[in-house]
């Protein structure tokens, strides 16, 4: 059996396949009179739709959310909100020649493996389309929040090519989703190198919490640090997790680490400290490329689409270990 739920308190189901009619979300555990409607959900969803630039698979969807349950006169009910998205643009037929003949990198193989019968259509349920579930949840995650909490991820490395200056008004003026003008010039330039070999690019994505809440977390198995890189991890496209120094803290001594509480990325002992947490992300190149995939359209680089999925999935482990804190009494 399948899990398709993440959280304690506040919990999300995902549902839906790529090529099926719709894919959509369960959200449980929101409290009422939080105000929503469809226009907060669509402004995210456009910043992770495909077909935004050259850079992004020219599937284009226009991804409108219908809200089914859960909101009444524009605020949550404390019922389960439950939102569609309805697929309008598949292309099936692009992926018959794959019915049989599993695609190297993705979940093709052990999918049939594990359960005997799968959708090969895009994927099926395992394709990144999902993820659009996945931000629809974290909206309502950022408005459950104290509204100081500012979530933002940018693209940090893509390729070889690394960012030296961090200036937020940068990352949604360019296609890549960089805060550093410079880098995403080069960036730029590499995935289109890339693209025209019929080839992609993967790269490390950034995300900086300002002002988290103090005290959430525990100090054994529901830490921070634990419950954050699950919910970066479930990401497909993700295959690393660091936070704070990350694998650098492998080339300093104790006496260096300690002296800096930027190393430490806003937790201790599993448990946040108030101060901004820092985490960063590794993607993989794009597993589908015209040497393995002739047919179906793919991003040459995942990294821009994939900032705001991770940015949601941040934001509602956060919010679900900071209703879990007020439960058990603490710090808000």
């Amino acid at each position: 059996m399948a899990s398709n739920s993440f959280g304690n308190i506040l919990t999300m189901t995902t549902f839906g396949e790529s090529h099926g009619a719709a894919l959509g979300v369960v959200i449980d555990g929101c409290p009422s009179g939080i105000c929503v409607d469809t226009k907060d959900l669509m402004a995210e969803l456009i910043r992770r739709r495909p077909g935004q630039s050259a850079m992004t698979t020219s599937r284009v969807e226009s991804d409108d959310p219908e809200i089914l349950s859960g909101v009444f006169d524009g605020k949550t009910t404390g019922a389960p909100i439950a939102v569609i998205v309805r697929n309008t643009n598949q292309r099936s037929g692009d992926y018959d020649h794959v019915r049989d003949n599993p695609r190297p990198g993705h979940a093709d193989e052990t999918y049939a493996q594990k359960y005997g019968h799968r959708d090969h259509r895009g994927g099926g349920r395992s394709s990144g389309r999902e993820t659009l579930a996945r931000v629809i949840a974290g909206v309502l995650a950022r408005k459950i929040l104290p509204p100081d909490v500012i979530i933002v991820g940018h693209a940090l490395q893509i390729g070889p090519h690394r960012v030296s200056s961090f200036d937020p008004k940068e990352i949604e003026a360019n296609p890549v989703r960089c805060a550093d003008a410079e880098a995403a010039s080069k960036m730029i330039a590499y995935i289109e190198e890339v693209r025209d070999v019929s080839d992609s690019v993967g790269g490390l994505v950034e995300i900086r919490v300002s002002s988290p809440p103090l005290g959430i977390g525990d100090p054994t198995f529901r830490k921070l640090k634990a419950t954050l890189a699950d919910a970066v991890m479930s990401v497909g496209a993700v295959t690393g997790f660091s936070y704070g120094v990350g694998f650098s803290s492998v080339e300093q001594r104790g006496q260096d680490y300690v002296s800096n509480r930027e190393n430490f990325g806003g937790i201790l002992g599993g448990i946040s400290t108030g101060e901004d947490i820092v985490l960063q992300a590794a993607i993989k190149p794009t597993s589908s490329i015209a040497k393995t995939a002739k047919h179906g359209r793919h991003d040459p680089c995942i990294v821009p689409r994939v900032i705001p999925v991770l940015e949601a999935m941040v934001a509602f482990a956060l919010a679900d270990a900071w209703l879990l804190s007020q439960c058990h009494g603490g710090p808000s």
